[in-house]
């Protein structure tokens, strides 16, 4: 029987550590060995370890790590995003790099038109209310939005975008987007997306914008002081992509002037926030903990791929999920 390679992990359970019921996915393909282990004994481990798999960013791809695995062949790591890792350096070392593009598509649109509802429909201030001590009685004067044939904006249009199209169509919304290209327009017909030619356009139209593009030099602060003052004032920001497309200190503005009506955030930057951020005392703000894809069938189909990936890379078969490198 052919010997499994072995791979590196982080390390196992805890808030960022493999789960310990998902051992046996990466164990059809590689021996584990955790950091702590490999600490203890690198004359041992160092040569054997071909392949880091990395779960949910950890461990951190430094050039010492690289230079500890004489024999290291790929990173593959969680997620669509590649942000937090140095790719030119991790090629500098002839190592290729995989990610999991697509597999997350669904339970992200998901989270999408949830922090929508939820926003729309005030359901975390009314559970709040609900439950509290002090309530005696309920205001019935105080309403919520429409989600049914509102205007819904979206920025950037990728595979993600296209699926939150999709289920929006159910709600009879009006969807615009905006993206580098345009979609084809038996694409468009198929959802009733209509294409703005700018974001101003999008945005002063909307009454919630969705933003779902990755994190590149160009999105970086894409949604400005600019971009809010352009929103409708009873308009919500929907951000599901990376926190470092908002400027944060720029809607803490918004939200506290009624620039806008309210934001929904599954990202922030950092994660958590300072327990001082203003952000935090923002009443007009639903905010959850990253967890557009923390579902047990998606984080399954997640590393799955993840050691496909890796054990392709090792067994030279084609790979889908390579990372290109510029």
């Amino acid at each position: 029987m052919e010997e499994l390679p072995y791979a590196l992990l982080s390390h196992s359970g805890g808030s960022r550590g493999l789960p310990k019921h998902y051992e046996s996915i990466v164990k059809q393909h590689f021996h584990i060995v955790y950091l702590d282990e490999f600490n203890n004994n690198k004359e041992l481990y160092a040569p054997k370890v071909q392949a880091l798999l990395l779960w949910w960013h950890l461990p951190v791809v430094t050039k010492e790590l690289l230079e500890s695995f004489p024999n290291l062949k790929v990173v593959s790591s969680s997620g669509a995003g590649v942000d937090h890792m140095d790719l030119k350096l991790i090629s500098s070392y002839g190592i290729k790099v995989t990610n999991t593009p697509g597999v997350g598509n669904d339970a992200t649109a998901d989270m999408g038109m949830a922090l929508m509802l939820a926003s729309a429909k005030n359901v975390v201030e009314g559970h709040g209310i609900s439950c509290s001590p002090d309530t005696k009685d309920f205001d019935f004067n105080w309403v919520g939005d429409d989600i049914t044939e509102a205007t819904l904006g979206i920025i950037g249009m990728g595979s993600i975008g296209y699926s939150i199209a999709q289920r929006s169509k159910a709600f009879r919304m009006r969807i615009l987007y905006y993206n580098r290209n345009r979609r084809p327009v038996e694409e468009e017909l198929a959802v009733g997306a209509e294409y703005c030619n700018t974001m101003a356009d999008l945005l002063q139209q909307s009454d919630f914008v969705m933003v779902v593009v990755k994190l590149t030099p160009e999105t970086h602060n894409l949604i400005g002081r600019e971009q809010l003052q352009l929103m409708k004032s009873t308009a919500t920001l929907i951000n599901i992509s990376r926190g470092q497309v908002i400027d944060q200190d720029a809607l803490v503005d918004a939200l506290k002037c009624g620039v806008i009506k309210s934001a929904a955030l599954d990202v922030t930057h950092p994660e958590p926030l300072p327990r001082d951020h203003p952000l935090l005392k923002m009443k007009n703000l639903t905010l959850t903990p990253h967890i557009g894809i923390a579902t047990d069938k998606t984080r399954r189909r997640v590393l799955e791929k993840v050691v496909l990936g890796a054990i392709g890379i090792i067994k030279g078969l084609p790979v889908t999920g390579m990372v290109d490198v510029l």
